[in-house]
């Protein structure tokens, strides 16, 4: 009777199973569309995809609001473009910096009656996540970024938990920098770099063991004139920081480091920028690595950080204020992760 009553079990499940599986749609293309066809030129649905360009390194997700597409780049290469839906009116979809914290191949809403959401990686603790649904050229979503099924089972098998997710007015291509300066003890040739450094007595903070493991994300208030580094989203240190012109807008701009290091020390890497068109009312449509340039730190904090930096490490440089007491703004980067 026991080895029935199992057997009966495994076959409800396994009828069940099938008959949510016949209930999931399937969303767009089943197939990448030839890799050099323009963005411009995908119909709703469709994708391109060539990982084969960039097999490894950090992957960067940049949504454009304006053009309803999302690309992704892998080590600063461009390895997929997609039509995607983002949220409608009265459910815009959030700009700002992302990573994402939680990752579910068979995700059902819990605030849209159990609607299907397969492939699911979300950013922010809200719900917005990046997952498979419907792409009518529109943006038609309850907040999230809707994309292709199969382009989004290609980026969640790629992907890791912790991946960059920038969501922006208009699309903007990253571009290659060197190592921010103010992070280095080290010239791109090998030689000990000359940069100002606020005096070692400086006050900050420095608490790795609150988090020690996950993404690193630093951000970088112009208004607040401080730095801020948080891993997995959780605050491991803060520092003041001098902007050499504290008066003049940098804009909002967010660095990955990509893999591997340059020439002159395991410090350095090489980094990809993209400006956020439209974020706080920016207009820049291309990443300054000035703004990166001209800012000091305590020498002993930048030691600290320039140790903990890895390939992923997000940097968001902003004119917008992040400390408790003066924002009323929900900064992405402080809050994407669980318990911040």
């Amino acid at each position: 009777m026991t080895k029935l009553y199992m057997m009966a079990v495994a076959l409800f499940l396994g009828l069940a199973g099938s008959v949510q599986a016949e209930r999931t749609p399937f969303w767009g293309a089943r197939e990448p569309v030839p890799f050099e066809t323009p963005a411009d030129q995908l119909r709703n649905g469709e994708f391109t995809w060539a990982p084969p360009l960039a097999p490894a390194g950090p992957i960067l997700v940049l949504v454009s609001l304006e053009e309803q597409r999302a690309y992704t780049y892998r080590n600063g290469l461009l390895t997929g473009v997609a039509s995607v839906s983002t949220g409608k009116p009265g459910y815009e979809t959030p700009s700002g910096v992302f990573q994402t914290f939680l990752k579910d191949k068979d995700h059902h809403s819990t605030k849209y009656h159990n609607a299907a959401m397969p492939y699911t990686q979300k950013f922010t603790q809200d719900g917005v996540a990046l997952h498979a649904g419907g792409v009518p050229g529109y943006p038609e979503s309850h907040g999230c970024v809707h994309l292709p099924s199969e382009f989004a089972r290609l980026l969640f098998d790629a992907a890791p938990k912790g991946m960059t997710v920038v969501i922006a007015k208009a699309g903007s291509a990253p571009e290659e920098f060197r190592h921010p300066a103010f992070l280095s003890p080290l010239t791109e040739a090998g030689g000990r770099a000359e940069h100002r450094r606020l005096p070692v007595a400086t006050s900050h903070r420095w608490e790795p063991e609150k988090s020690p493991s996950g993404p690193l994300s630093i951000l970088l208030s112009r208004y607040d004139e401080r730095i801020l580094v948080l891993r997995s989203g959780v605050e491991i240190g803060r520092a003041k920081a001098a902007f050499h012109k504290p008066k003049q807008p940098v804009g909002s701009h967010v660095f990955v480091a990509k893999e591997g290091a340059q020439p002159g020390g395991l410090l350095q890497h090489r980094w990809v920028g993209v400006a956020l068109v439209g974020h706080m009312g920016d207009a820049d449509t291309r990443p300054d690595p000035r703004v990166v340039d001209e800012v000091t730190v305590p020498a002993d904090f930048q030691a600290l950080l320039a140790a903990e930096i890895r390939p992923g490490t997000t940097l968001m440089v902003t004119d917008a204020p992040v400390l408790e007491h003066t924002t009323g703004l929900d900064m992405a980067v402080l809050s994407s992760f669980p318990g911040h």
